[in-house]
């Protein structure tokens, strides 16, 4: 009985030592968390704000037609480059039958009345050559037979204005829609058939094409009020397009809202910047783009990796750990100035001798490490 005792103890110790090599090989097997330091070093920050918006030319003008009808004919097409006096479209004139009828009898009346005058005239014309009336009295028989002539020769006028659009048929007729400005046309928005309305002081009337200078842009954007206080006429913007990869345009703001929009809680003022463009890229208008500006910069000042700053949960200000010796590190508290997103400058706290420590983002954070951190902090 002695001996099975005696086994049962050996057993029960060789368990034993062979669980605590095992604990002892799995605990010393753990790899020990090595931090890397980087120092500050000396750069250039630039604090830097982006507009969103579109490009837009400068002027754009709207061709828009002096009498009502139908578009007869279109000659020209989207995106067809014109010079001014260039022949876009004809209209056809459809009367109004009320005005017509009015403008023919307006027509008959002077012609009568002209044919009046004129028997009156010549059977006066005789009487003067043999001295019976007065010089005076056959002028004013001449008068108004030229009269007569001169309101038959408006009556017919306008009459074929009415009718036709235009009188006598000639070339600068209203009925011809031409380009008033030399660029590229953008936009035809009638077909033919359609019917246009003139263009007259209770009514803007019907575009028949809109025209601009694509060589001439401009960037067209808002930006928060936190940001517009820092602009000023005349610097420079860097315009991307979202149609145009890897390319900037430079751009130089020429004008600032005096007055803000509420937009989605927020009031924004609208910027607008002249474009420089590039002959090789053609540049459509209304391209969404972005431009970006510089709202502060600072040279040769001292910065540190954004990454590598840490909070503190109470007062919410900024700290660092500084090597002290082989992987040891203690906190200082620093005082931070501008930051591009990248680098942020340091005012204060440390110098470009210290090692701050590198955190390892990639280490899974374990149970207990807490304490072991807060013990090396």
């Amino acid at each position: 009985m002695s001996k099975i005792v005696k086994y049962i103890l050996i057993g029960v110790v060789v368990l034993g030592a062979l669980w605590a090599a095992t604990f002892f090989i799995k605990t010393n097997s753990k790899s020990a968390v090595t931090y890397e330091t980087k120092k500050p070093f000396i750069a250039t920050i630039e604090k830097k704000s982006v507009a969103t918006g579109k490009v837009i030319p400068e002027e754009e003008v709207e061709i828009k037609p002096q009498i009502s009808g139908i578009i007869e004919k279109i000659y020209l097409e989207e995106g067809v480059e014109v010079k001014s006096g260039d022949l876009i479209a004809v209209i056809k004139v459809v009367p109004n039958e009320q005005s017509l009828n009015q403008a023919s009898g307006r027509v008959k009346t002077a012609q009568l009345a002209l044919n009046n005058a004129k028997l009156e005239f010549d059977r006066n014309k005789s009487l003067f050559e043999k001295d019976v009336i007065s010089s005076q009295d056959f002028d004013n028989l001449k008068l108004k037979y030229n009269q007569a002539k001169l309101d038959l020769s408006n009556a017919q006028a306008d009459y074929q204005i009415i009718r036709k659009g235009s009188a006598g048929g000639s070339s600068s007729a209203n009925t011809n829609i031409r380009a008033t400005v030399s660029g590229t046309i953008l936009e035809i928005p009638v077909e033919e058939g359609d019917q246009v309305i003139e263009s007259n002081n209770f009514n803007e009337g019907t575009t028949i094409a809109s025209i601009a200078d694509l060589k001439r842009m401009i960037f067209e954007g808002k930006v928060d009020e936190s940001e517009v206080g820092k602009l000023k006429v005349g610097m420079p913007l860097k315009v991307s397009l979202g149609a145009i990869d890897d390319k900037e345009f430079d751009a130089k703001l020429r004008f600032i809202a005096p007055k803000g929009v509420e937009e989605t809680g927020a009031v924004q003022f609208k910027i607008e910047g002249e474009v420089s463009i590039d002959d090789n890229y053609m540049i459509r208008a209304g391209y969404s783009a972005n431009a970006s500006f510089v709202l502060e910069k600072k040279k040769d000042i001292m910065v540190l990796p954004e990454a590598l700053l840490q909070f503190d949960k109470i007062t919410n200000k900024p700290y660092v750990q500084v090597a002290t010796g082989d992987q040891r590190f203690e906190r200082k508290n620093i005082e931070i100035g501008i930051s591009d997103g990248v680098n942020v400058e340091i005012l204060s706290g440390i110098t470009e001798k210290d090692d701050v420590k590198i955190w390892n983002k990639t280490e899974p954070i374990k149970k207990g490490d807490d304490d072991e951190k807060t013990t090396e902090e």
